[in-house]
């Protein structure tokens, strides 16, 4: 177990980029350093001039003499791979001048190409550990795995914030606190190009849902937009990334990709962002403006940034010196990464080993404990020798969510092997299906004409076409489920298309669990009431290049309640019931409740009134409500843990670790309880426009802010053991403070604990602020009995505020409040420090 230390990742990044900046300052442009080190708002033009670099070197600069025009152009767009590896994007290169090509990756998780490669844990799930170092360390393996794999660019991480609990996206960023996502992201990012690997950190900005995400104005002010969501871009560019992606959405009335504001004022003035900026796929909308505005790749193809950029260079309409520059920045980071000379680092082998080793560890780590009575866990004892093991997640191992997340996962063991095997030879642990995620064939009789609902296979190049009946034995409520490879059959009921495919959510966007079958063929699922009186059914497959192989099953209200039956009887025959419960989730589409889906809370209830003595593991991609809690024994939080999920769901279920993980995201109790509820200007917009309204308020801000209690607060996570807390601190330091107090393990096992010091508001500023916001935190191992003085740094930034009148930030002094507890809702320890001007 690792004990990191607090924020200073981000702090240490920000004081070395400082002294990078400073070894090219002359003059002036000191002085101007200094201010903006010192909390005082300077011109962003100043900055800029302040943080400029050297530029390009002579080897890029002679390179972009040699360029033609299409050469030139040629590195700012995408093309198809002629020999693709199954990656996202691909730039060719200009083979005349041995420029290389690029080969762009997703890898929220891992590296998602056409291979096999190490499926870590979302990274929802590594930033519970609240652990810099682990996550530098999960972005070592991916930094090396791309390598390996024969690509250039990493198009990860993902840095938005949580805002909302339904965006499908929240499993592949690190939660809702600025300063947490910012060291999280800063240490990654050191992680995967410390490997050799380009890092793309995305999506700037605001693009915190799923739903509209094409079209939809996000409207943020000035203090909103730097206090929360670009905090951990900032930190990012900090760390050095070599590309940032552009978002889909417009901000503030002007789509991401053409933001003069971000692009321009923000990213390369006021941060002295020197690499280069893509677009998301397909979110390009102009060339000359977009170019202007600070764009310099499109991806993933040329719509804008190919002939149509050639002809506005030749009429005049864009300075071919705008296409120098954006050529430069590309090239720049190549020679900085070594792409350019005539040694190009040699790329590694995979070492799956020891990128399995890192999975595992992070899922351990980030394993949260949400409720424990009567200390149900660790299983010991007859506990741990007679389980049943209920839920299809039990089965079928949850590696990944969907989209560009999911990854090939080397292996991915059934966490019911895993329980079989940590329980040990003689133990008695017997499985129940409990919610049918695949379904059960449909019955012959109830298709007229008849036909094989298992086996049909369509040739390549021909169509399969049925028209006939289906009739069920009585009404019931159906769950109609298709499996297919290739392009997705067209199923009417009724004329009513069953499985439509969605604009900008196709095929890409599969790969979870729930979409994807164990045999690796699609899977999509229609609910609906069927009558006993037939309905006509029409089915049209196409099979292709490769033929496809098609499957119909159904889902019955009768075929639920045998399931259901089945996992009481094995609840009741058990000591103990470890039931693992799922939730979806996906790249292109947001979620629609916080609640479990399909008919788990029933199946819940069902089987914790057979046996109380019941564990839920949740196999979800967010925040999840649960009105069964106070029927369940124990309640543990896996996310999606990656290829190692079942080994480490195993190890912290038996207690061979504690549960290191903490919330990076408030719990609401409801749908109605959370900061976009009741209002749909919040989310998910209105007339196209998106209102980020709450301002600083993101997450237990807004709790706090409200009066609203939610089902666990930020930073919540039960430990196996217990720890006291006691005699706090302060201490200026440096232009931060130090919050020092001692932690004792008084229990009889080893475990963590997170520390975390939340700052309180100045008096001295004349601007909303948070009743309380993260300054810092501390993840700790000790030992049963140790005890350890520790200390959290709380930086100059953390002090601060955005003083949109000065375009800056501002440090709150006065008397400032420091809370220290194990949450935000559980704060154990306080101290009060007068907090003077940065110059004093």
């Amino acid at each position: 177990m690792s004990d990191s230390v607090s924020h200073s990742v981000s702090d240490s990044v920000s004081r070395s980029v400082s002294r990078r900046s400073a070894l090219r300052l002359v003059g002036g442009a000191i002085a101007v350093a200094a201010a903006a080190t010192a909390g005082v708002a300077v011109p962003s033009h100043a900055a800029a001039r302040a943080r400029q670099g050297p530029g390009a070197g002579p080897r890029v600069e002679s390179l972009i003499g040699k360029l033609t025009l299409d050469e030139k152009i040629s590195l700012l767009h995408g093309a198809t791979d002629p020999k693709s590896l199954g990656q996202a994007g691909y730039v060719p290169g200009v083979p005349r001048l041995k420029i290389p090509p690029l080969r762009l990756a997703d890898g929220p998780a891992g590296v998602r190409v056409t291979a096999r490669a190490t499926a870590l844990p979302a990274p929802v799930l590594l930033a519970s550990a609240f652990d810099p170092a682990l996550a530098r360390r999960y972005g070592q393996v991916i930094g090396r795995e791309g390598r390996a794999l024969r690509q250039d660019v990493l198009l990860s991480p993902m840095v938005n914030l949580i805002r909302t609990p339904y965006a499908g996206r929240n499993f592949e960023t690190f939660g809702e606190d600025p300063l947490l996502a910012a060291d999280l992201v800063a240490a990654e990012i050191k992680g995967i190009q410390g490997e050799g690997l380009i890092a793309t950190v995305k999506h700037f900005a605001l693009n915190n849902q799923e739903k509209d995400r094409m079209s939809i104005d996000v409207r943020a002010d000035e203090r909103t937009m730097h206090e929360t969501e670009l905090r951990g871009f900032e930190a990012a560019v900090a760390a050095g990334t070599g590309a940032v992606m552009g978002a889909y959405n417009k901000v503030n009335g002007t789509f991401a990709c053409e933001n003069k504001t971000l692009l321009g004022d923000i990213l390369r003035d006021q941060w002295g962002f020197d690499g280069w900026v893509m677009t998301d796929w397909f979110a390009q909308h102009s060339t000359a403006a977009a170019l202007a505005a600070g764009l310099d790749m499109e991806m993933p193809d040329d719509a804008y940034f190919g002939a149509a950029l050639k002809k506005a260079v030749r009429n005049g309409s864009v300075p071919e010196a705008q296409v120098d520059r954006s050529v430069r920045r590309i090239l720049g980071v190549m020679d900085r990464f070594g792409l350019l000379g005539k040694s190009v680092p040699p790329r590694p082998g995979r070492d799956p080993k020891a990128g399995a080793a890192v999975a595992l560890e992070v899922a351990k780590a980030g394993a949260t404990l949400l409720r424990n009575a009567h200390r149900t866990l660790p299983l010991t004892g007859r506990a741990a020798r007679d389980i049943a093991v209920i839920g299809p997640t039990g089965r079928y191992p949850f590696v990944s969510g969907g989209g560009s997340a999911h990854v090939v996962p080397d292996r991915a063991d059934s966490p019911l092997d895993a329980i079989r095997a940590r329980a040990g030879h003689g133990a008695d642990v017997t499985y129940a299906l409990g919610e049918d995620l695949y379904g059960k064939a449909v019955p012959r009789r109830a298709l007229s004409p008849g036909f094989d609902p298992e086996g049909q296979r369509v040739a390549a190049g021909k169509e399969w076409t049925y028209e006939g009946t289906l009739t069920p034995a009585e009404p019931d409520e159906w769950t109609l489920v298709i499996h297919y490879s290739g392009e997705r059959p067209k199923v009417e009921l009724d004329g009513t298309e069953l499985y439509p495919t969605l604009p900008g959510v196709g095929e890409y966007f599969s790969g979870g669990l729930v979409s994807t079958a164990p045999d690796g063929l699609n899977v999509r699922r229609a609910t609906l009431r069927l009558t006993a009186a037939g309905h006509r059914l029409r089915i049209k497959a196409k099979g292709g290049e490769k033929g496809q192989t098609f499957r119909l099953r159904r889902v019955t209200g009768a075929t639920r309640a045998a399931d259901v039956d089945r996992a009481v009887r094995a609840a009741r025959g058990a000591h103990s019931v470890i039931l693992f419960a799922y939730e979806d989730a996906t790249e292109g589409q947001d979620r629609t409740s916080v609640a479990l889906p399909g008919h788990q809370e029933h199946l819940i209830r069902a089987v914790t009134a057979a046996n109380p003595r019941t564990t839920v593991v949740l196999n979800t991609s967010s925040a999840t409500s649960m009105p069964w809690l106070e029927r369940t024994a124990a309640v543990l939080q896996m996310y999606y843990p990656g290829q190692e999920g079942a080994a480490g769901t195993a190890a912290v279920l038996f207690g061979d670790c504690d549960p290191g993980g903490r919330l990076t995201q408030s719990f609401p109790v409801d749908d109605d309880h959370h900061p976009m509820a009741g209002d749909p200007r919040r989310y998910p917009g209105v007339d196209g426009v998106e209102e980020y309204s709450e301002g600083i308020h993101v997450g237990y801000r807004w709790y706090d802010a409200e009066g609203v209690r939610p089902l666990f607060p930020f930073g919540h996570g039960l430990s196996y053991t217990t720890f006291d807390y006691r005699d706090p601190a302060v201490r200026r330091s440096g232009r931060g403070l130090d919050v020092s107090f001692t932690v004792r393990n008084t229990g009889r096992r080893d475990g963590v604990t997170v520390a975390q010091v939340y700052l309180g508001p100045s008096p001295d500023l004349e601007l909303a602020q948070a009743e309380r916001a993260l300054g810092g935190y501390r993840r700790i191992a000790l030992r049963a009995g140790e005890r350890r003085r520790v200390t959290v740094h709380v930086d100059g930034r953390a002090l601060s505020a955005w003083d949109v009148e000065r375009h800056g930030w501002v440090r709150g002094t006065g008397r400032r409040t420091l809370q220290v507890g194990t949450s935000a809702g559980d704060l154990i320890l306080s101290a009060t420090t007068v907090v003077k001007g940065a110059g004093s």
